[in-house]
């Protein structure tokens, strides 16, 4: 099994001043799940190189087993470092593409031409597509191959408004995540804030919190192998 991984390039949080990017949790947990069931795992972002690491998901109370492990990897730091352009990949080349979160997708990959119609040749070659926390903005300007909203009539989770109400963020993102996922059709499911939850429709595999990110990647392997 051949997995993409796409990364954010989007470094700014905002007008704030702070740093944001992808959450390493959301990268290292389905990066392991993948990997230890052997898929061949290719890492890409816009601008390609070192995706910008939103700080916060590396203090102590963000650790976990996977970004533990993550940190003595040497391997899988200079893969990380090195990635691919998002050009320069084509979904004829993969199995699946995966999207981690943190905050920067909501700018870059959200309007990414080269994301969407990437994300949009999946789909038509009937592949899947997963997302977590923030990275189901993604799918919100992706067609079907009918020419409809992707997520159109399509059940979707992503992170809430009462979680980034949580971390204060509310007026510093461009948009609320369930908010734009229900705007353009999706039927938002959520669970507790902070509690994991995957939604699988059709091809189309969401995760509501950085919690998620390993029930994701599970759903993307037992669905996708």
């Amino acid at each position: 099994m051949k997995v993409l991984i796409v990364l954010t390039s989007h470094s700014k949080l905002g007008n704030t001043g702070n740093k944001t990017g992808f959450w390493l949790e959301e990268f290292a947990s389905p990066y392991y799940a993948l990997k230890d069931a052997g898929a061949e795992i290719t890492l890409a972002s816009p601008q390609g190189g070192q995706p910008p690491l939103d700080p916060k998901s590396d203090e102590p109370d963000a650790k976990t087993e996977a970004t533990q492990r993550f940190s003595k990897d040497v391997a899988a730091q200079a893969q990380l470092a090195n990635t691919v352009e998002l050009a320069d990949v084509s979904a004829g080349s993969f199995d699946a593409v995966f999207y981690p979160g943190g905050h920067g997708p909501l700018w870059d990959l959200y309007s990414d031409a080269n994301s969407i119609a990437l994300i949009q040749d999946f789909i038509a070659a009937e592949k899947y597509v997963a997302a977590v926390c923030h990275a189901p903005a993604v799918l919100l300007k992706a067609k079907d191959p009918n020419g409809r909203p992707l997520l159109e009539g399509k059940k979707v989770t992503g992170f809430s408004n009462s979680e980034e109400a949580a971390v204060e963020l509310t007026d510093v993102v461009p948009y609320l995540l369930e908010d734009e996922l229900m705007k353009v059709g999706g039927i938002y499911q959520k669970v507790e804030d902070w509690h994991p939850l995957a939604v699988v429709d059709g091809l189309v595999i969401t995760g509501q919190n950085p919690a998620s990110s390993q029930v994701v990647a599970q759903a993307l392997l037992q669905t996708a192998s």
